[in-house]
């Protein structure tokens, strides 16, 4: 599955932010990020009707914390990343737009987000104090609206959305 997870991921690419900002208790997600091998502050979600979040993609990914989404129907999907970083009108466009480094970057400021497209690939990053979340699909398969709303539903997840990324367990820590 590791394998697949940069094919998964590819569409989107999220980085986040500091804070527990509507999110859970600080020792779930402390809990939660060691699973996952990132740090808690760049551990977020999203919430878009029609997609859920593929629970076999969430962890680190490039030392970033990453999940990818897919549409109920399967036949679309969006990833998200979170990683340090300042995002700004200078260095957005020589920053590479996930795994699409042989591309032209255009950047397009949408309130206190970025749109920005390489390629086949776009993308909404939303900056926040030290990281940015990055919202990466196919442009052909998921429509910029769509990644405007997953990038407007960013939030830190509550302990019950935690609860759900995780991998089952027989009630050891949990």
């Amino acid at each position: 599955m590791r394998a697949l997870l940069p094919l998964l991921l590819l569409p989107v690419l999220l980085t986040g932010c500091d804070g527990d900002k509507n999110g859970g208790t600080a020792a779930g997600l402390d809990a939660a990020a060691r699973v996952w091998g990132v740090e808690p502050e760049l551990v977020y979600v999203t919430k878009v009707s029609g997609y859920t979040v593929f629970q076999q993609s969430v962890g680190e990914y490039d030392d970033e914390f990453a999940a990818a989404y897919r549409s109920e129907k399967g036949a679309t999907k969006f990833g998200l990343f979170v990683g340090r970083g300042t995002l700004t009108a200078e260095n957005c466009p020589k920053q590479p737009l996930g795994e699409v480094s042989d591309k032209q970057v255009t950047c397009e400021q949408d309130g206190d987000a970025w749109y920005r497209k390489a390629g086949a690939s776009h993308e909404y990053a939303v900056p926040d104090d030290g990281v940015v979340i990055h919202l990466i699909a196919d442009a052909d398969k998921v429509d910029r609206a769509m990644l405007r709303k997953a990038a407007e539903a960013v939030h830190r997840p509550d302990d019950a959305e935690l609860a759900a990324l995780l991998p089952a367990t027989d009630g050891a820590d949990t």
